[in-house]
């Protein structure tokens, strides 16, 4: 690819994956709502908020494609869940439309399939049961994708990210982990597979546990390196003895199946 956006580039998915980015565009343009100064040579920042359709709109001009992972990203109040999330997205597809359909990469999360038990073993078919607030805008999200796929011809790859982080630390995330690593490499067999469509896709590493059947994708070519299982012995060594009635250890989306609904006006 010559030139991606990074949306959310000042979150901590963003700050984590900037190094690895460069591997696979000439350029990349960083948007988030704080500014960047520490750019590397390929790299360029435009300051940009998911709600102002036209700072999106330029952030996205000249771009091959786009990684979205801007957006509100934990559990929370609505309002903010809605603007950023619902809102803040349809102004990014509308940005894309206007500027020679780039493909994206849309960040979804497994909280679309919480509620699914951690014993099922699922694939992309599985009905969407979100559990969170959270969640249910993510489900929004996807069929939105699957929308301007429909309507405009607009390719996304819909990735339903698992725990993105250096490594697992709990029970879980030995089946949900996906690596820095693996999630770049997803980002570029979406990129330049012929055919990309609006598949979507759990974002996980080659975990001996993970609880999702991703063979419907397989015509992209990924090919995660990483296994949480490396892990194992390090997290069964410093959680001996999980509660097999805890909702992290019941539920695939974990301990988001028994958070509250917050109020407005509740902290996140």
């Amino acid at each position: 690819m010559t030139k991606i956006l990074l949306t959310g580039a000042t979150g901590s998915m963003g700050r984590a994956i900037r190094p690895l980015l460069g591997e696979i565009a000439t350029e990349v343009v960083l948007s988030g709502r704080r500014e960047i100064t520490d750019l590397a040579p390929h790299e360029t920042f435009r300051l940009a908020e998911l709600h102002d359709a036209a700072s999106l709109h330029a952030a996205m001009q000249g771009c091959d494609a786009v990684i979205h992972l801007g957006g509100y990203s934990i559990e929370g109040p609505f309002a903010p869940i809605m603007e950023a999330n619902i809102l803040g997205l349809y102004n990014l597809y509308e940005a894309a439309r206007a500027n020679g359909q780039p493909r994206i990469l849309f960040a979804s999360s497994n909280h679309v399939v919480g509620f699914h038990a951690q014993s099922d073993v699922i694939d992309a078919s599985a009905m969407p049961r979100p559990d969170s607030l959270y969640g249910v805008s993510k489900v929004f999200g996807e069929a939105l994708a699957r929308f301007y796929f429909e309507k405009f011809g607009q390719e996304t790859a819909i990735l339903r990210i698992g725990s993105c982080f250096d490594e697992p630390t709990d029970h879980r995330m030995l089946s949900t982990w996906l690596s820095y690593r693996d999630f770049v490499a997803f980002c570029r067999a979406a990129f330049t597979v012929p055919v990309l469509g609006c598949p979507i896709v759990y974002g996980c590493s080659a975990n001996d546990r993970s609880f999702w059947d991703n063979r419907a994708a397989n015509y992209l070519g990924w090919q995660p390196q990483d296994n949480a299982e490396a892990w194992a012995a390090q997290v069964e060594a410093a959680i001996p003895n999980p509660d097999p009635q805890d909702p992290l250890h019941v539920y695939q989306g974990g301990k988001f199946t028994a958070l509250p609904i917050h109020q407005e006006g509740d902290d996140a």
